[in-house]
């Protein structure tokens, strides 16, 4: 299992924006991805910064959200709320509870 972590500073008073576009949004168009296993929108309010992390089966269903297009367009829906650009890193699941 693979998964991806997209960290990311958020504008002052639009942390809940971004959690509604999650939920409402980016979320549901990542189930229909290929490996998709389960996917996280974590906050630190306090500092309003956000990690979105997404599991999925292989390391090709992670460089696939890249190749199609598909991570692109969903960072996208960030634009008005995001206060610089995210940064992406994808790991190997070692250990799981």
């Amino acid at each position: 299992m693979f998964a991806q972590s997209v960290r990311v500073q958020i504008q002052p008073g639009k942390l809940d924006d971004a959690v509604r576009i999650f939920t409402e949004s980016v979320l549901p168009a990542a189930r229909q991805q290929p490996g998709f296993r389960d996917g996280y929108f974590l906050v630190d309010r306090e500092n309003n910064r956000a990690m979105g992390l997404a599991l999925y089966e292989t390391k090709a269903d992670v460089e696939a959200l890249v190749n199609s297009g598909f991570y692109q367009e969903n960072v996208a829906k960030f634009a008005a709320v995001f206060a610089g650009p995210p940064e992406r890193e994808v790991y190997e699941v070692a250990a799981q509870a």
